[in-house]
């Protein structure tokens, strides 16, 4: 308890009172700055939609071997037949796998752009062009992330956005329509009022337990006891995010105006420029105890996390956890109809990559801590015992 009285590093950024009544202020990132852009309550009901949308219900939709596993619920419950393509041990997609996985049944190309850093949006979109069907970009894991001076989601004939991986709102996910061809799409009603309420307080409360330390986490303790309590006896139904399947139910939840209201106003380029900071004081720290999966930051990324490569994920999450720091155990399992067999590279990644927070809230002298409780990890973790002589 004393270790992690000293920090709390949560997984996602927390909500400061301020930005409830900040004024709005110009978007010119994707998909604020989209003219043809629809908000929902998840992404996933965006990816959804789109399957819809394109009409590729009854076709086959090609995707990476490499995913969460909701993005390709939802492109079955939709009605559309995944197919999967290799990804290789740095994240990196396999265009001539995709090239030669392409068939007559193929009705679309989806690529994912993993915590920020930019897929082959170029290339898949050149092939996608020679085979006349759309290409779907997954931002889901990179809002804000641009590949050189080009925004990621604005390549594809279609963009999807999930808002609150990066910015501290309740909720939200967001499709773009690119290119002239338009489609009507319908506003989707706004979701329960007491749910986005609940998700509000509850980043207020970890915002709480961030600046105030020891009182702060006594309070949020106490509030969140209350809270419970009063939800439960209420029966208020709580939407939550971050859950790990499609629920039909909830396809047709729009983005709650309040969620809206904090995301424009934001300092989205300030938050950029603090995640790129955190990462390079994070790769700059560890390179020489962990090596990188990515041993630079390419211009325009702005990274979701720091991806660490490590050995035995199950003990070393226990023991960042244990220090306060809410590292999280990234994209463990395939989808059942991904056979992990085909794709060794994909299972390693699963087996290996552990998500380290490096996001706006967490200053450089927070980010210092971090590194030196997961350098004393990894070192604890690979001391030789001692032999008998």
């Amino acid at each position: 308890m004393k270790t992690t009285d000293k920090l709390f590093v949560p997984s996602l950024p927390t909500l400061w009172p301020g930005m409830l009544m900040a004024p709005p202020r110009p978007g010119a990132l994707p998909p604020f700055s989209s003219p043809n852009a629809r908000y929902f309550y998840f992404a996933r009901n965006a990816v959804w939609l789109t399957m819809k949308m394109l009409r590729l219900d009854g076709g086959e939709v090609l995707m990476p071997a490499y995913h969460h596993g909701v993005e390709v619920e939802a492109v079955v419950d939709a009605g559309a037949t995944p197919r999967f393509y290799r990804v290789g041990s740095r994240w990196d997609v396999d265009v001539a796998d995709v090239a030669k996985r392409i068939t007559p049944k193929t009705r679309a190309l989806y690529l994912i752009h993993y915590a920020g850093f930019p897929g082959p949006v170029d290339a898949m979109r050149k092939l996608a062009d020679e085979h006349g069907i759309p290409l779907i970009e997954d931002c889901a894991l990179s809002l804000l992330s641009s590949d050189g001076a080009t925004p990621l989601g604005t390549t594809g004939d279609v963009g999807i956005f999930c808002l609150y991986k990066t910015l501290p709102v309740p909720n939200g996910g967001a499709l773009v329509v690119n290119g002239k061809r338009s489609y009507s799409l319908p506003e989707p009603p706004a979701p329960p009022v007491a749910s986005t309420f609940s998700h509000t307080i509850s980043a207020l409360l970890q915002n709480l337990e961030l600046r105030g330390g020891a009182v702060g986490r006594s309070l949020r303790g106490l509030v969140r006891s209350v809270g419970h309590g009063a939800v439960k006896a209420a029966s208020v139904e709580r939407v939550a995010t971050g859950t790990q399947h499609f629920d039909r139910r909830h396809v047709d939840l729009g983005m709650s105006p309040l969620t809206k209201r904090i995301a424009l106003a934001q300092d989205l380029e300030g938050i950029v420029e603090a995640r790129r900071r955190n990462y390079f004081l994070l790769l700059g720290r560890l390179r020489d105890v962990s090596p990188p999966l990515f041993n630079q930051l390419p211009a325009g990324v702005s990274p979701l996390f720091y991806p660490m490569v490590v050995q035995d994920k199950e003990t070393l999450l226990a023991k960042l956890r244990e220090k306060g720091i809410d590292a999280i155990d990234f994209w463990k399992r395939f989808h059942p109809a991904c056979d992990p067999t085909e794709f060794p590279e994909v299972a390693q990644l699963r087996r290996t990559i552990l998500e380290i927070p490096c996001h706006q809230d967490l200053s450089p002298e927070v980010m210092g801590q971090v590194a030196d409780v997961v350098r004393e990890a990894l070192k604890s973790e690979r001391r030789p015992s001692k032999r008998a002589s």
